[in-house]
């Protein structure tokens, strides 16, 4: 292996290193006692895995140093730490009874989500060895994917999970632990299905925004300064926004591609995969 090939493995393994912490960290606790502070160190940790799953790539492309081996390991450590650990603060997060019906809901949910997220991951990484040498299917991998992409499907369940601990809930509603457990199962397995559907998300690599430069410079540093705003003060409140805007934005655009038809230019981008028998 060339040394520079140990750049981006090493950030992918810090990303890894994360996940693994947030899953033995909370596997210490209890059940249902999982408090609000706990989550949010979670999901803080669970971001800036998502952050380094993101730079690993990007390094990757730009020093050439991909490899089968950092394919493979990147996988490994998105499905550990985006398709286990969110499944286990949820579990740790509700107090659930051994062997009730709600226990075995709650548990199927997660079981499909982490399921789901894994077979993601593989039929991207099939659908990447195929698009090998093909310059269009490559160029529109790079604008979109097929599927939820499992960090943010991460980020989707957990911002809800932290969002129903926020003070900010705990203070207006009153939600029992019963019906909790059932909205983040439900949550769970949409995500999960939209984890293996062939409807289009698209990808931050595909973004190209047509404006003066200043004009870009100065609405990014907007945007930056309520984010961070929000972030400091309102972290679950803006968790659960960016993450579920995006979730929607992308539905959102698919329908109107739908309904535009498959006769028409409009985002095109964003025409669902035909479906296919898949082994």
């Amino acid at each position: 292996m060339k040394q520079i090939y140990l750049v981006p493995n090493i950030i992918t393994a810090f990303g890894l290193a994360c996940g693994l912490f947030v899953i033995f960290k909370v596997n210490m606790i209890e059940p249902g006692s999982g408090t609000f502070e706990m989550v949010q160190r979670a999901a803080l940790l669970l971001l800036l895995a998502a952050f380094a799953d993101f730079v690993d790539g990007a390094i990757a492309r730009a020093f050439k140093a991909q490899s089968d081996f950092g394919v493979m390991f990147d996988s490994l450590s998105d499905g550990i730490t985006f398709g286990v650990a969110p499944s286990v603060i949820l579990l740790k997060t509700l107090s659930l009874e051994q062997g009730t019906l709600l226990s075995f809901i709650v548990a199927s949910g997660a079981m499909v989500y982490s399921l789901c997220g894994v077979l993601r991951l593989v039929r991207f990484n099939i659908k990447s060895a195929e698009a090998k040498g093909n310059i269009v299917e490559m160029t529109l991998q790079k604008k979109n994917f097929t599927g939820l992409p499992i960090p943010a499907a991460a980020a989707a369940t957990v911002s809800v999970n932290l969002f129903f601990l926020s003070p900010i809930i705990a203070n207006t509603f009153v939600l029992s632990n019963t019906t909790r457990a059932i909205v983040l199962t439900c949550i769970n397995i949409a995500l999960g299905y939209l984890m293996l559907s062939k409807w289009k998300f698209p990808s931050l690599k595909g973004l190209h925004f047509k404006l003066p430069s200043f004009h870009l410079v100065f609405f990014a540093v907007l945007i930056a300064i309520f984010f961070l705003y929000g972030i400091f003060y309102y972290f679950s409140i803006v968790f659960a926004i960016a993450s579920w805007g995006y979730v929607f934005i992308a539905l959102l655009l698919s329908l109107i591609r739908l309904i535009a038809g498959k006769k028409s230019k409009t985002l095109e981008d964003f025409e669902p995969d035909d479906e296919e028998d898949e082994e």
